[in-house]
């Protein structure tokens, strides 16, 4: 049994980190409202970007002599996967929630004897994922020094994936990232951005209403010029997402070890009590047998 100094220096202990992790909890709590705006506020540009290039495509005469980055490569054999993660832990599972979709993404291709490479952004992403496919990885990307990410940062990685494509060595490329829903919600999400891939929302809002564009320079014109930017656009929405997430997720984190500590602090008290009145009992004891052996 511990002895009573020792209870002690536990309890001050305890109540020590109790204090780190409910300022980790506040100061979240402060970034999480700016995040979440920034997030939200992506959403719409991100998604009405991604429906007019889909617009454009379905107009196209002539789908043949279409972009490479609309269309493919017309082959499916080399996948790049981008593993987008935080930088920093003490986030619950906001992390390994992500790298755990991807590595379910990772064994059906390889399963199907597809080539894959790994791009990881964030340092924890990279932790994760380098002992089971630390070979697969051809680069990875931090933003440790950076206090805000920005959209100059999202071209950085959209110039990337750009360059690869465009030296024909990928095929398919898939964006991985956790998307905000609320506090203790975060969805880890799989987006493919090459080729570009209708999704749910923009066949829901087609089947409600057809929209029409006159285009001016033709289709072709815009669609080499919007290509590039949607892909640095995504991206850019998944740092968002990523961000807001990532606070909402380390909030939730420090409260339930907040709440952990004062439980804890608690059964040491209780136990320190005991101890100390144990202690007690057993000295007076002591004196009550010396005085009647007198």
């Amino acid at each position: 049994m511990p002895s009573l100094d020792d209870l002690r220096k536990r309890i001050s202990s305890v109540k020590s980190t109790q204090k780190i992790t409910k300022a980790m909890k506040m100061v979240a709590a402060a970034k999480l409202r700016k995040a979440q705006e920034s997030a939200e506020k992506g959403r719409p540009f991100s998604r009405k970007m991604n429906d007019i290039i889909l617009n454009l495509t379905t107009s196209m005469s002539n789908t043949d002599n279409a972009p490479k980055l609309l269309i493919g490569t017309g082959k499916d054999e080399t996948h790049l996967c981008v593993i987008m993660t935080a930088d920093r832990g003490l986030c619950g599972g906001f992390n390994s929630n992500v790298c755990k979709l991807a590595k379910v993404h990772f064994e059906k291709n390889l399963k199907e004897n597809k080539n894959l490479k790994i791009i990881t952004v964030g340092t924890k992403g990279f932790d994760q994922l380098k002992r089971e496919y630390g070979k697969y990885i051809i680069e990875k990307i931090t933003f440790k020094d950076k206090r805000q990410i920005g959209f100059v940062e999202a071209e950085v990685i959209g110039k990337k994936i750009l360059d690869l494509f465009e030296k024909k060595e990928f095929d398919k490329c898939t964006l991985f990232f956790n998307q905000f829903k609320n506090v203790i919600t975060q969805t880890p999400q799989a987006q493919q951005i090459i080729p570009a891939k209708k999704n749910e929302n923009s066949e829901k809002e087609k089947k409600q209403e057809q929209e029409f564009y006159e285009f001016e320079p033709d289709q072709d014109e815009i669609l080499e010029d919007l290509l590039p930017k949607n892909i640095s656009t995504q991206v850019y929405k998944a740092f968002l997402e990523n961000a807001a997430s990532e606070q909402g997720s380390r909030m939730t984190a420090m409260d339930n070890a907040t709440r952990n500590a004062g439980d804890l602090v608690e059964k040491l008290t209780i136990n320190y009590n005991r101890s100390r009145q144990a202690s007690i009992t057993k000295e007076l004891i002591e004196i009550i047998s010396g005085a009647e052996s007198l």
